[in-house]
């Protein structure tokens, strides 16, 4: 369903195409949350032109963002890719220690077999770190969902997220990128999130001189890119796919059955 709210502002051509309140029957209305609007800019000149306003689901954008879930899926994101390779030796492994150092009897000195037993300086370690030591384990689902919802809802409720028409730029100059952000007021780490992994040329060559602008697809969306990014720049369709892939893990009748093969080593 589509609504105008009428021609006081100056009609364009991509006006003549995009309504001014962007409205869309929602599959799952929320039944006590009131949706959020958040306006939909463009990206085709430096100046900002607002060219209308987009709902967003208030339980994927709007929930009481849960710093404890977000903290555990940081500190996932972190060890699921560390590797330890400190590495200590065995008593076996170490250098010498062939010969019993003394006899067993008679010397009045104490009893031992090897100089390279743990209790003998540069002998081996017991208990030490071997390597390599990875330290995965894996997440729960629900820990993850909640992650992604609740670091939305932060940054919107930070004014750090914003809606886009595209991703489209009139040229791959990267210093038109540049200006663009700053003419904006976003921070200065970026993050553009489209719906597809195929981004357009111009954004593409722009973004590649600056280690800070980056491009995720949905499907790549994670909780640790979002925060280290101070802006996460979210296209039409994009937002349409987050809301149909969160708010159908949320609904799903058979949840239990599916996470089953979650619950190894899950936390």
């Amino acid at each position: 369903m589509w609504l105008f709210l009428g021609k006081q502002f100056k009609p364009t051509s991509v006006l003549d195409t995009i309504p001014i309140i962007m409205s869309k029957k929602v599959a799952l209305p929320p039944s006590f949350k009131v949706t959020r609007q958040v306006w939909v800019s463009n990206m085709d000149t430096v100046e900002e032109e607002k060219l209308g306003l987009v709902e967003l689901h208030p339980e994927i954008f709007a929930e009481r963002p849960r710093v404890d879930i977000i903290h555990e899926n940081i500190r996932w994101q972190n060890l699921y890719r560390f590797v330890s390779y400190a590495n200590t030796k065995t008593r076996d492994e170490v250098r010498g220690g062939g010969k019993k150092p003394r006899p067993q009897k008679g010397s009045g000195r104490s009893r031992h077999g090897s100089i390279r037993s743990p209790i003998w300086k540069g002998g081996g370690v017991v208990h030490g770190p071997r390597s390599p030591t990875p330290y995965f384990y894996m997440l729960g689902f629900n820990t993850r969902l909640n992650g992604l919802r609740s670091t939305l809802s932060a940054k919107l409720a930070q004014d750090d997220l914003h809606v886009v028409e595209s991703l489209n730029l009139p040229t791959d100059d990267p210093s038109y990128l540049q200006r663009l952000v700053e003419e904006r007021g976003w921070g200065p780490a970026v993050l553009f999130i489209d719906d597809t992994d195929i981004m357009p040329l111009n954004i593409t060559s722009a973004s590649d001189n600056f280690g800070h602008y980056n491009l995720m697809p949905v499907y790549g969306l994670n909780v640790y890119s979002m925060l280290k990014h101070q802006t996460l720049v979210l296209t039409l369709s994009a937002v349409e796919k987050i809301e149909e892939r969160l708010l159908f893990h949320l609904n799903r009748n058979d949840a239990s059955e599916v996470g089953v093969k979650f619950k190894l080593n899950a936390v």
